[in-house]
C-alpha cells in the first residue's frame, strides 16, 4: 500500500513526500540542509538533544527542533538560510556548545573530519565573547583498551549511549549526573566489552571518543581511504581502509544499507594490526634437518613447489581456509586439478544449491515478522551483524524462537515475512523447515545459513567450477597443501599433515606452520588482495587492495607455477574472474562489481534433501547435558596478534539455560566442574535465558577438548 503523500514548503521550495517522513530528510529532498549533531536515524527515535537543527515553523511561536518533526500537509518550514530567527538560534546553540569546548583542533584526531568544526565555520560566531577559563578534565579516560574519552570535548549528543542502549543493547555506556554535570561513562567503570563498541568512535560528532590505535597516527591530508570489504566473517561488511605511507591505520564502516547498515564489529574494525605481527612471514621458509627452517628465494621456493607437485602427481589434498578470494581458489583448483589430475580437498563449507532459491538481503531480517534460529552456536559469535538485524526486528515487534516446535512452525507458515537462520546446522535442515512451512513464493521470507568462514561459499563455488572430472581422495597423501591461516590453525588439518609425505603451507605467520610444514610460503591478508568474495547472502562483492603485501600474492605465484606445468592461468584477478563469471555469476563484468554490490536475484531449484535418519539415543541416566563448544568471534590468528583486543577474548564461562540452572541449584557466577570420559574442566556459570534446555555452551578454548555429553557438578563454596 502506497504511503499517503503530502505537500509542504521548505525555504520557499515546494516538495512532495510521504506523510510522516522526518523533516531532516524532507529538507534534503528539497535541496536544503538542516544541520544536526545528535540526530542519527539508525539510533531510533530522535531526541532533540543538541538543538542544532532549530527551524521556524509557520504558525508556531517558538523555534522547533527540526529532527523531532515529521512532514505534514501544508507545513511551511524556514531554516537558518531564510529565517533570521532560526539563524540566531543556531548561532546561539553553537556558541553555547563551544563555551567549554577546547580549541585543540590542530592536535585532535577528529580535526579535518569533524562535524562540529565544519558547522562552526559555516554557522558559528567568528569570535568568542567568553573570557573565563574553560572547564577541563583528566584525559584521556580509558573507556576500554580500544577507546579513549576526552570529556571536555563531549557535547552531550548522546549518540554513544543511544547506540549502546538501542542498537547493541549492551547497556554498558551510560550518562552520569544531570545538567551541566552530565558525563559519559561505562557502567561501574568497567571496560566497554561489547562486540560492537568501536561504532561509538564513528558516531561521535566531535573528538570525544577516539580510537587508541589511530590516536595521533595520521592527519586527514596524509591518508587515503580504500573502499573494500571486511574479510573477518561471512557478513562481508563494507569498509574503508585508511592507509598512510603504505600501512593500514584504521578501518571505517562504509554503509551498505542491505548488508551492514553502517555498523562494524570490533574484530572487523580493530584486528587489522595483525598485518604487522612480529611473526609475519615475509619470505619463503624451507625445512632444513637439524637446523629448523631457513629463508629461501622465491625462485628456489617455486622450484621446490614444482618438485613437490610432480612427485605427488594426483595424490594431492588441499585444505582450504574459506578466506581465499574466488579467483585465488579457482586458480589453485585449476592448477592442481587440471594440471595434475588431483582432486582431494577439504572445503570449508557445505551448502545445498537450493538455498539460493530463498535468497534475500540481510536487511530483510530487520523487517521480518517472525525469525527462527536453528543451531546452538551464538549468532553474534559467527556473524555479528546478523545479531544486530535480529535485534532491530525484535524492537519493531517481530517474534523470535531459538528452536522449532509445531507451534513455531505454524506461526512461521502464517507470517508473510518469515526468516529462518541456521547457526551451526546444515543447510539441509533449513531447507526442510522452509519446505514444511511453505516459505517458497513469499517475497519477504527466506533462509540464511551462517558459515564459519568469510568466503566459504565463494571458495566452494570456485573449486567446483575448475573441476575436470571426479577422482577419489588419494591414499596415501603425497602432498598436503594448506591454504591460509584458518586451515593452518585447524587441529584436523594438523592431524592430516601427519599422514602426508610432504606438506606445503601458505600462511602469514610462522607460529602456524613452522614445526610441521616442509615448505612455507608467505600468505596475504584480505587487506592485501584484489578479487571477489561471496558473503552469506550469496552477494558477490569486490575486495580492493589497501596495502602491498611483503611478496607476490597467491595468484601471482600460482600463475608462475601454472606456466611450468602447462596450465594457462592469468596473474590478474580481473582476467581470472572473466573466465569463471559466466558459469558462476551470470557473466557479470569484473568492473561492474561496484563499491556497493547488488544482490543477485534468487534462483535455483526447490530440491529439498531428505532428512538423514537420526539414531535413537538413550536418555543419560546421570542427568548430564549436551556440551556445544563454539568458536568465538574474538579468536583466531588475527585476534591473537592484536594486543588491544585481548580483553575481548571470551571469559572462562559455560552458558546454561535458566531451566537447567534452576533444576540444579546453579546461580550466576557459580563455579562448575564439567566431566566427560575421565576429563574435567572448571568454568564459571553464566545463565542464558535464550538457550534451549538440555544444552550447555562454552568457547572452544575453554572447553578443554570436551564435546557431546557432559556431567555438571557444582563446586563447593564457589560463591563468596
Amino acid at each position: 500500500m502506497a504511503a499517503e503523500q503530502v505537500t509542504l514548503s521548505v525555504d520557499g521550495r515546494e516538495v512532495q513526500v510521504a506523510k510522516g517522513l522526518g523533516l531532516v530528510e524532507t529538507a534534503q529532498q528539497a535541496g536544503v540542509e538542516i544541520p544536526v549533531f545528535c540526530y542519527e536515524p539508525r539510533l531510533g527515535a530522535p531526541v532533540g538533544a543538541c538543538r542544532m537543527c532549530l527551524v521556524e515553523i509557520e504558525g508556531m511561536p517558538k523555534l522547533q527542533a527540526g529532527c523531532t518533526l515529521t512532514a505534514q500537509d501544508g507545513m511551511v518550514v524556514k531554516t537558518a538560510q531564510t529565517s533570521p530567527k532560526a539563524a540566531h538560534g543556531q548561532n546561539a546553540t553553537l556558541e553555547f556548545i563551544l563555551v567549554n569546548h577546547p580549541l585543540d583542533c590542530p592536535v585532535c584526531d577528529k580535526g579535518g573530519e569533524c562535524p562540529l568544526q565544519d558547522l562552526t565555520f559555516r554557522y558559528g560566531p567568528g569570535a568568542t565573547r567568553m573570557v573565563f577559563p574553560k572547564r577541563t578534565f583528566d584525559k584521556p579516560i580509558p573507556v576500554s583498551p580500544l577507546i579513549a574519552l576526552d570529556r571536555e570535548r563531549c557535547i552531550l549528543c548522546y549518540r554513544c549511549t543511544r547506540f549502546s542502549e538501542n542498537v547493541a543493547e549492551d547497556g554498558q555506556l551510560v550518562t552520569l549526573n544531570r545538567g551541566s554535570q552530565s558525563l559519559i561513562a561505562t557502567f561501574e567503570d568497567e571496560p566497554y566489552r561489547g562486540h560492537f563498541s568501536g561504532n561509538v568512535i564513528e558516531l561521535c560528532p566531535v573528538g570525544a571518543l577516539t580510537s587508541t590505535q589511530y590516536r595521533f597516527e595520521a592527519r586527514p591530508w596524509e591518508i587515503q581511504n580504500v573502499p573494500t570489504i571486511c574479510g573477518m566473517c561471512p557478513v562481508g561488511c563494507n569498509i574503508s581502509a585508511t592507509t598512510r605511507e603504505g600501512r593500514v591505520k584504521r578501518i571505517l564502516s562504509r554503509n551498505h544499507p542491505e548488508v551492514d547498515e553502517g555498523w562494524l564489529c570490533d574484530k572487523g574494525r580493530f584486528a587489522f594490526s595483525h598485518l604487522g605481527a612480529r611473526d609475519r612471514i615475509a619470505e619463503p621458509l624451507r625445512r632444513v634437518r637439524r637446523r629448523g627452517f631457513e629463508p629461501v628465494s622465491w625462485e628456489a621456493a617455486l622450484d621446490e613447489v614444482e618438485a613437490m607437485l610432480r612427485r605427488a602427481g594426483n595424490r594431492i589434498v588441499t585444505a582450504l581456509s574459506g578466506s581465499e578470494t574466488v579467483e585465488h581458489a579457482y586458480g589453485l583448483a585449476k592448477l592442481i586439478r587440471r594440471g595434475l589430475g588431483a582432486h582431494g580437498a577439504l572445503l570449508p563449507e557445505e551448502l545445498e544449491p537450493a538455498v539460493d532459491r530463498f535468497r534475500l538481503p540481510l536487511s530483510a531480517i530487520g523487517e521480518a515478522e517472525a525469525i527462527v534460529v536453528l543451531g546452538d552456536v551464538p549468532v553474534a559469535e559467527r556473524a555479528p551483524i546478523v545479531d544486530l538485524w535480529i535485534r532491530k526486528a525484535v524492537r519493531a515487534g517481530a517474534w523470535t524462537s531459538m528452536g522449532v516446535s509445531d507451534e513455531v512452525a505454524r506461526r512461521l507458515g502464517e507470517s508473510e515475512r518469515a526468516i529462518v537462520i541456521g547457526s551451526g546446522v546444515r543447510s539441509g535442515e533449513l531447507l526442510q523447515l522452509a519446505d514444511r512451512v511453505g516459505l517458497a513464493g513469499k517475497a519477504g521470507s527466506g533462509i540464511f545459513q551462517l558459515p564459519e568462514t568469510a568466503n566459504g561459499r565463494g571458495v566452494a563455488q570456485a573449486w567446483a567450477a575448475a573441476a575436470d572430472g571426479e577422482t577419489a581422495d588419494p591414499e596415501p597423501i603425497g602432498l598436503l597443501i594448506v591454504s591460509g591461516d584458518e586451515a593452518a590453525a585447524n587441529p584436523g588439518v594438523r592431524a592430516l599433515a601427519e599422514r602426508a609425505e610432504a606438506v606445503l603451507a601458505v600462511t602469514m605467520f610462522q607460529a602456524l606452520a613452522v614445526g610441521w610444514a616442509d615448505l612455507v610460503l608467505p600468505g596475504t591478508s584480505y587487506l592485501e588482495r584484489e578479487g571477489t568474495y561471496v558473503n552469506l547472502e550469496g552477494r558477490l562483492q569486490r575486495l580492493r587492495r589497501a596495502v602491498i603485501p611483503p611478496g607476490p600474492d597467491e595468484l601471482a605465484w600460482l600463475s608462475m607455477l601454472a606456466e611450468r606445468l602447462g596450465v594457462e592461468l592469468s596473474p590478474y584477478p580481473s582476467l581470472v574472474f572473466e573466465e569463471l563469471s559466466g558459469p558462476l555469476y551470470g557473466g557479470i563484468a569484473y568492473a561492474d562489481v561496484g563499491e556497493r554490490a547488488s544482490l543477485r536475484p534468487a534462483h535455483g531449484t526447490l530440491d529439498v534433501p531428505q532428512p538423514a535418519p537420526t539414531p535413537a539415543q538413550a536418555e543419560p541416566s546421570d542427568g548430564g547435558l549436551r556440551l556445544v563448544a563454539y568458536r568465538p568471534l574474538f579468536s583466531g590468528p588475527a585476534v591473537e596478534r592484536t594486543p588491544e583486543l585481548q580483553f575481548q577474548r571470551p571469559l572462562p564461562q559455560v552458558e546454561i539455560s535458566a531451566s537447567d540452572a534452576a533444576a540444579r541449584g546453579i546461580r550466576q557466577g557459580d563455579g562448575l566442574i564439567l566431566r566427560s570420559n575421565g576429563t574435567s574442566v572448571e568454568l564459571r556459570a553464566r545463565i542464558d535465558r535464550t538457550l534451549a534446555g538440555g544444552v550447555v555452551r562454552a568457547p572452544e578454548e575453554h572447553a578443554g577438548g570436551l564435546v557431546g555429553h557432559v556431567v555438571i557438578e557444582k563446586q563447593e563454596a564457589s560463591r563468596t
